[in-house]
């Protein structure tokens, strides 16, 4: 699986520079966030919940876009879109309707789902699989919830987390998942995005242990609508891992 489509784009100055983060912030950081790589910088545009825009040395990247054309009017265009699963806070098809027509990267239910001309334009991912996307080796990981009441939500085997390797730096997005072996597991991640909302996915203590295991440099919490974020920062930092945990705005239109 291999999509390549270069795209030169100017880096956006972020508000605070790359390497600079603080171990911890426990208040609102204003965005976007730099995070250099041996590739050059990677800017981060929190746009909604669960919904980011990218934008890399080889390319912009969409991640599970929703909210409408209106939310990405500020936006760089996009040269890619990843998709994690379908649940309507990750998959909006009138978003995707209205955004311009580049490659896609969706687990397999929601490719199902897409209209046929926009299936054309799909590489299908699912757990466990590899490529390239922009140029960017890219790792489809998976994303699950394992307490007996919440596997309803996310069954195994269905939904998506991913890596992306950019320059010499990886980049988690753990999609909507628990504290999986598999997340636990990980390794040499620079740059993680958690989820923490009950009852889909992690408690912040859940996450807080996440990121004791598998000590990311710097870890950002989204998908945390009614989570205590002060609660997360602080067990991060008892946990020992070192990792920096920044806290941006999310929900620029409240969290109702």
């Amino acid at each position: 699986m291999r999509l390549t489509r270069r795209h030169s784009l100017q880096i956006a100055a972020a508000s605070l520079g790359a390497g600079l983060l603080p171990r911890l912030a426990a208040a609102q950081e204003a965005g976007p966030f730099t995070h250099a790589t041996g590739a050059g910088d990677v800017v981060i545009h929190a746009v909604d919940h669960a919904s980011m825009v990218w934008e890399t040395p080889s390319g912009v990247i969409f991640v599970d876009p929703v909210g409408g054309a209106e939310a990405y009017a500020d936006m760089p265009a996009p040269d890619l879109i990843l998709i994690t699963h379908e649940h309507g806070d990750h998959y909006d098809q009138p978003t995707l309707d209205a955004l311009p027509e580049v490659p896609m990267i969706t687990n397999p239910a929601v490719a199902d789902m897409l209209p046929q001309a926009m299936r054309e334009r799909v590489t299908v991912m699912a757990n466990g699989d590899t490529g390239t996307a922009l140029d960017l080796p890219i790792e489809a990981i998976p994303a699950y919830n394992i307490t007996e009441d919440r596997l309803k939500f996310h069954p195994q085997g269905r939904d998506n987390g991913y890596i992306l390797t950019i320059g010499d730096k990886r980049f988690l997005i753990a999609g909507d998942t628990e504290d999986t072996p598999e997340l636990r597991a990980l390794t040499d991640i620079e740059v993680a995005f958690l989820p923490m909302n009950l009852p889909y996915t992690m408690t912040v203590e859940q996450a807080a242990e996440a990121v004791t295991a598998f000590a990311p440099r710097v870890v950002y919490p989204y998908h945390h609508r009614g989570s205590d974020l002060d609660a997360f920062a602080k067990a991060v930092e008892a946990g020992g891992s070192g990792a920096e945990v920044v806290i941006t705005n999310w929900y620029p239109n409240g969290e109702e």
